[in-house]
């Protein structure tokens, strides 16, 4: 039985929000948790149930009756088809879709928001998993963002945990993308060493433009097709990382002025339109008049394509691959299609790179 709490507002809290003042009166509880907590009936102000709109005059009793701190959430099994590239009796690799996010996120507030995800498929197909991540998270060593693709590794009990946690830190598992980015990159080679930390506007971004709280991050880029199209100008390229950190790829490419196609957060495009050159008239390809066409990537393109390390266990070698999912060779072949005669340009790559072979 939660014990309710008292508050009264003071007359400096005049004009306020309700749950805004409420978030400043409850230590470490969101604003939507508190929204939630009015919404299921868990406020009174003086005597009545409010609206979290409610603007405070001053001198209101607030009575907190339900509890603003729910159970942490604990991740459960969900029947969803999983893509596992290796299995043994300590760890499995899965080829993870794009959409589909690892795990619930630490501030869900209800169970709805604990569906879908990585880690609720992994509970149904394996049943046990390593515990060190907790209830929430099971099984998980690393991470891939919900918009890419690829291949992840899990661990299936704590020991195998503990080890690939070593070997990360270690810098001892060799990761590889496949990522398409605006622009042509002039070096068919080039290394971003760049720190990333937390952008402090907009929370929701990282950046290499920040000084405090950041962490070295290491991306090793090569470039695998130059496309010059109807639509603009692309690289697509393949990525090694030496550090994980957040958003790394995406936030490195776009620090040199090449964000990932697909990525709004980042700068990249959410939709390619036809170009129309200076003084040439209407779009080349254009078959609707003056209509411009367009090609809608439908997510980042960014694929995790490679792994390549030692089973802490065994010691055996493993080198996993993921070819590019059908969505992302589609938009490959769309833009190679409309690129103009004699425009392409490889280095060291090849036209036939969405099609890596699984071992």
């Amino acid at each position: 039985m939660v014990e309710p709490r008292s508050i009264t507002v003071p007359s400096d809290a005049a004009g306020r929000r309700l749950d805004q003042f409420l978030v400043s009166q409850l230590d470490g509880v969101s604003r939507a948790r508190v929204q939630l907590l009015l919404e299921q009936g868990g406020v009174l102000v003086d005597g009545a149930q409010p609206k979290a709109s409610l603007k405070l005059r001053g001198g209101e009793h607030i009575v907190v009756t339900g509890d603003p701190r729910p159970a942490p959430l604990k991740a459960t099994p969900e029947s969803i088809p999983l893509s596992v590239v290796f299995e043994d009796a300590d760890l499995a690799v899965i080829d993870k879709p794009s959409g589909m996010m690892v795990h619930a996120g630490s501030g869900a507030t209800d169970d709805a928001r604990n569906r879908g995800t990585l880690v609720n498929a992994l509970l149904h197909r394996f049943q046990s998993l390593s515990s060190t991540g907790g209830e929430l998270r099971p099984g998980i060593v690393h991470r891939l963002d919900k918009g890419t693709s690829g291949l992840i590794i899990v661990a299936k009990n704590d020991r195998a945990h503990a080890a690939l946690g070593r070997m990360f830190a270690g810098r001892q598992i060799q990761k590889t993308y496949i990522a398409m980015v605006q622009g042509s990159l002039e070096q068919a080679k080039g290394t971003i060493a760049a720190a990333i930390g937390r952008d402090p506007v907009r929370r929701t971004r990282m950046s290499t433009k920040v000084r405090d709280n950041t962490r070295s991050a290491v991306s090793h880029y090569t470039v695998l097709r130059r496309l010059d199209t109807r639509f603009g100008k692309f690289t697509l390229v393949q990525v090694r990382i030496e550090t994980g950190r957040t958003h790394q790829i995406r936030v490195h490419m776009t620090s040199i002025g090449h964000p990932v196609v697909g990525d709004t957060l980042y700068g990249g495009a959410g939709r390619l339109t036809e170009q129309t050159p200076p003084g040439s008239g209407p779009a080349r390809s254009s078959r609707r008049g003056s209509e411009l066409e367009s090609l809608t990537p439908g997510r980042n393109f960014l694929h995790a394509a490679e792994l390549e390390f030692t089973h802490p266990l065994t010691s055996k070698p493993l080198h996993l691959t993921s070819p590019l999912p059908p969505e992302l060779e589609a938009f490959l072949h769309a833009l190679e299609g409309d690129e103009s005669p004699g425009s392409a340009s490889n280095s060291g790559g090849s036209r036939a790179i969405g099609k890596i072979k699984t071992t």
